[in-house]
């Protein structure tokens, strides 16, 4: 059964005292039945996703009709993973809550988090809602800390994740019939397929080139002429990087919009980017456990954040300390619960990306996420300091004889922690003017951030590039 955006979920679907068919199911308690009669009602009467040039009907709802659809997709959603998944029934159970307790949006706060670890004690599929026999695709993290978080999808899952990742492609000024270079990895990284799917869905052509091979991909930007590229900023940078090392000038390519996103990245990087290939650069947001890219998108036209597409997500920003929910616009950490999924609902997952919510603008009942300013448990806290790469990145990009690229080194020499910068000169840069210039970075840093730190300027084309997310921070501390 292939469900569309507007259609609830298979739980909302069912009659009273019917029993789900997932592991661990319950009778369908009453706020579930209620739910049946909303969904049902608004599922009548909403116009149907037609992916392609044109916006959809639920792209464009204002805020009002925005948090009704929230609300009732949200109980339903809260519903289906206490009937379905034991590991919310017990997490539920234990704080005192469960769905009947979900009456307005705000009711949302009285759940508890879950996270990554809440994955991973589920390892592999304890986490799942629908039975194997439903799920058509899974992908997985790397599992480089631990066991790997292990996502699945439904066939409606899928389909709306495609969905969803064209209305993020339009938005940012992808047009059907557009030839798309696909960068992202494929595999179990959900940036490659997601993406793939997404752009087939607009209606574009896709040249499914994954990550790596960088002189292939310079080869194929040349003959097949793609207007859109997809992949991170950081890659983004090391493929012109490569095109001048090949003779070859990359504003000159046929190439006239990326798509960027799996890592932060600064306006600074934006500018950068935008310099060196003659495009214009837009944001995109997802991580695997909420779906995958596609989560948020950027509108082209005005470049101002990721509009976070609230028809299937509902976001909060909490104090990473304290827990507590916080206002619109303040930062802090992103939290988010999607509304459609059926094979894996996720409900309060704290993602750890430093963020804050702002009111929507192209999309005006959707808000936007501002630039992520890192993350909660990447922080780097240095003699009493904290900062973050993309503090260290905003300030470099800053001093025109410097690169893009650098690294950070954490060493802790004798009783105090020393960071290093790392730091690429420009070619056209002699050393002697490179070398002050490294001066004048560690003299902002310590302006700016309030830490000083070593500052060494390297050779171009010396340091370590990125065919996927790139590595920032060696901790060398505990060496």
């Amino acid at each position: 059964m292939t469900i569309t955006a507007s259609d609830p979920l298979p739980s909302a679907q069912r009659t009273a005292g019917e029993t789900p068919a997932g592991p661990g199911s319950r009778p369908v308690s009453p706020v579930a039945k209620q739910t049946n009669a909303v969904q049902a009602a608004y599922a009548a009467t909403a116009a149907p996703v037609t992916p392609g040039a044109e916006p959809d009907a639920e792209e464009l709802l204002p805020r009002t009709d925005i948090e009704s659809l929230q609300l009732q997709r949200l109980q339903a959603t809260i519903s289906h993973a206490y009937e379905n998944i034991a590991a919310y029934r017990e997490l539920y159970d234990a704080a005192g809550v469960g769905p009947d307790d979900l009456q307005t949006l705000e009711d949302l706060s009285k759940f508890p988090f879950t996270d990554k670890e809440f994955l991973r004690r589920a390892y592999p599929f304890q986490s799942f809602a629908v039975p194997m026999e439903q799920v058509r695709r899974i992908h997985a993290s790397s599992g480089t800390t631990g066991k790997p978080t292990v996502v699945g999808y439904t066939e409606g899952d899928i389909d709306r994740w495609a969905t969803l990742l064209a209305r993020c492609l339009r938005f940012s000024g992808v047009r059907p019939g557009d030839i798309v270079h696909n960068a992202y990895g494929y595999g179990l990284f959900t940036g490659g397929l997601g993406a793939h799917y997404g752009i087939e869905k607009l209606g574009a052509t896709v040249i499914p080139m994954s990550g790596g091979q960088t002189e292939k991909q310079i080869q194929l930007i040349q003959d097949f002429k793609p207007r859109v590229i997809l992949c991170t900023p950081t890659y983004l940078l090391a493929l012109a990087d490569a095109f001048r090392h090949a003779g070859l000038d990359p504003r000159e390519t046929s190439l006239e919009l990326g798509v960027l996103g799996a890592e932060p990245w600064t306006e600074e990087m934006r500018h950068e980017i935008q310099r060196s290939f003659n495009i214009t650069a837009c944001d995109i947001y997802g991580l695997s456990e909420i779906m995958g890219p596609g989560v948020a998108g950027e509108s082209a036209q005005r470049q101002d954040g990721s509009v976070i597409w609230e028809d299937h997500f509902r976001p909060e920003i909490i104090d990473p300390i304290s827990e507590e929910v916080l206002p619109l616009g303040h930062h802090g950490e992103l939290v988010f619960t999607t509304l459609t999924k059926e094979a894996l609902p996720m409900i309060r997952y704290r993602t750890h990306d430093l963020t804050r919510l702002l009111p929507g603008t192209d999309r005006p009942g959707h808000r936007r996420m501002g630039r992520i300013t890192g993350r909660s448990d990447d922080m780097i806290i240095l003699r009493g300091v904290n900062l973050f790469p993309t503090q260290i990145e905003e300030i470099a990009l800053g001093v025109p004889e410097l690169s893009p690229h650098f690294q950070l080194r954490l060493t802790r020499p004798s009783t105090m922690d020393q960071l290093t910068v790392r730091i690429e000169r420009r070619p056209e840069v002699p050393r002697e003017q490179a070398e002050a210039a490294g001066a004048e970075l560690a003299r902002q840093i310590k302006v700016k951030i309030g830490s000083s730190c070593q500052v060494s300027v390297e050779e171009p084309e010396s340091l370590a590039r990125s065919s996927g997310k790139l590595r920032r921070v060696y901790d060398e501390r505990r060496r």
